[in-house]
């Protein structure tokens, strides 16, 4: 539940959703020396929270009501506007004369005639689609709150990277086949992962639109919004669907199976980070999902019978 107040300064939660102590209650210690380092609670250093008497003592989550505007700003400039655009877009899909698997749903294509001015363009909306990291990166930290919070550091990169691995497998294997049945039972659109130019930065530039996905979504949807979600308030499982229908809503415009299968994973996703508390292998995974599935596509387009 929301705190009562909207006035009420809430207090740090961690990823896994633990409860909120302290909401609604003075801070005694405002006006006692700060402890030593070595003598705070280790989570508490974890979480980035600056001793209290400190010059960063005034680094501390805003008020419900403005904590609650500030996820909507944040969707509202990202992916939640994205989720609009989309569902906007299947609307038009639906009220057209074609059937759904007759139309296409373009994923990364060229924007320009000029190949090298194609390959600025396509580097330069790379950049400007991971503003909104940037925007969460600065209000976390106007909270005392670093990246680490939400385990997006290199403390653990060779767990990172095989939980990565591994969930990458299984949630793209089956992601496929989920894609293959929708478009055949009529419910998704021919989704078609590129279509740039046979130039030497095709590649690279299908790399980087695949850690874009990975890193915008997952620090957004995951990282961020579980965890704004739960100093509010929310319970786990209710944060975790709210998140999950959110991931589903921004792929509408490639029909019914993609909301499905990405509400789905997101499930998975937040499970998985309120097990694991951290972000990074969850980058991992969904960057090597969409990587395999560029690079996949230009290996196989036209060249095996069972791909749309």
């Amino acid at each position: 539940m929301v705190a009562d107040s909207d006035d009420t300064t809430l207090q740090e939660a961690t990823p896994q959703g633990a409860s909120l102590p302290g909401v609604g209650q003075p801070d005694a210690a405002e006006h006692e020396p700060a402890p030593p380092a070595a003598s705070r609670p280790a989570a508490e250093r974890a979480a980035g929270q600056p001793a209290a008497g400190t010059a960063d003592a005034s680094l501390r989550l805003p008020s419900a009501k403005y904590l609650r505007w500030e996820i909507v700003a944040v969707f509202a400039v990202s992916l939640g506007a994205s989720g609009l655009n989309a569902l906007l877009s299947l609307v038009g899909s639906l009220l057209a004369k074609q059937s759904l698997g007759s139309q296409q749903a373009l994923l990364v294509g060229s924007l320009a005639p000029n190949h090298w001015f194609d390959l600025v363009l396509q580097l330069v909306s790379i950049a400007e689609a991971l503003t909104p990291v940037v925007l969460v990166f600065y209000l976390m930290a106007r909270s005392g709150e670093p990246p680490s919070v939400m385990g997006l550091d290199a403390s653990q990169p060779g767990r990172d990277l095989l939980r990565g691995a591994a969930l990458a497998a299984v949630i793209g294997g089956a992601g496929l086949g989920l894609y293959i049945a929708a478009f055949h039972l009529g419910i998704s659109l021919n989704i078609v992962p590129e279509s740039l130019p046979a130039v030497w930065w095709r590649i690279p530039v299908l790399l980087l639109s695949a850690a874009h996905d990975g890193i915008l979504e997952e620090i957004l949807v995951i990282g961020y919004l579980l965890r704004r979600l739960d100093q509010l308030g929310w319970t786990p499982w209710k944060a975790i669907l709210f998140a999950a229908v959110l991931r589903g809503s921004y792929h509408l415009y490639q029909g019914f199976g993609a909301f499905i299968g990405n509400a789905v994973m997101g499930v998975i996703f937040g499970v998985l980070y309120r097990r694991w508390g951290r972000v990074t292998p969850l980058i991992i995974a969904h960057a090597a999902i969409d990587a395999v599935t560029f690079v996949g596509y230009v290996a196989l387009a036209g060249k095996v019978s069972w791909l749309p």
